[in-house]
């Protein structure tokens, strides 16, 4: 099994969750006793989230960096950013780091295509909906028409990321606001939706929608899982 290695803390919230995931996937693959081998760096998401407000983007590449070639240098063998927004330094650990990394953004799309969706609603926060690194990815890559809520809307998504799931607070008001939204963007045909920041499953899954649901948090880690024993 390779060494799964985890850039966390954007949010702990997140980063529990894909620990729990990565050890539950190892142990229905491999059965008995095994659990997942994987080493976690994880930051002061206050730290993260005032450089992502100040759009400092050059000091938060080189932190991932620095965390990921430290990742590598403990023994990781595939490096994971358990956070959709901070996949924006992809191509600066690129170029320091000698191991794989996962693109959360490519395991959507191939998921999404997979599925033969034509047309998805992105959530996430404001910077994974409105900057264009991930967006691209799944045009360019997958042929996928990519959605996001209006202004108003991708507010509310992004508030609710950051003053609630970020903190681990789950309120059926905020849950409301997201189906409400994802309702307006089946009728304009979207036939899936994107799940695009790690902690929007704390309070969307499946069940609760009509339309297909992509969770970037389940598929990136059981796309880890598949290549640490594969």
């Amino acid at each position: 099994m390779k060494k799964i290695g985890l850039i966390g803390g954007i949010t702990w919230q997140s980063t529990q969750l894909y620990y729990q995931l990565l050890n539950t996937k190892v142990s229905e693959e491999l059965g008995g006793q095994s659990s997942c081998e994987c080493i976690i760096e994880s930051v002061n998401f206050a730290d993260i989230s005032a450089k992502q407000a100040k759009s400092d983007w050059q000091a938060l590449h080189a932190q991932m960096t620095d965390i990921a070639v430290r990742l590598e240098n403990a023994g990781a063998e595939v490096i994971l950013i358990c956070a959709n927004t901070m996949h924006l330094s992809v191509p600066s650990i690129k170029e320091k780091i000698t191991v794989p990394l996962l693109h959360i953004a490519e395991v959507a799309g191939k998921v999404v295509k997979e599925r033969g969706f034509q047309k998805v609603l992105l959530l996430g926060t404001k910077y994974t909906m409105e900057l264009d690194f991930y967006k691209d990815i799944l045009k360019n890559q997958f042929g996928i028409e990519v959605m996001v809520p209006n202004t108003e809307d991708r507010e509310i998504v992004h508030t609710i990321i950051y003053s609630e799931l970020s903190k681990g607070i789950i309120s059926n008001e905020s849950k409301q606001h997201y189906l409400d939204i994802i309702k307006k963007s089946e009728k304009d045909g979207a036939e899936g939706v994107i799940l695009g920041c790690t902690e929007i499953p704390l309070l969307i899954q499946q069940d609760d929608c009509d339309i297909a649901v992509v969770d970037t948090t389940k598929e990136h880690a059981y796309a880890a899982v598949e290549f640490a024993i594969n």
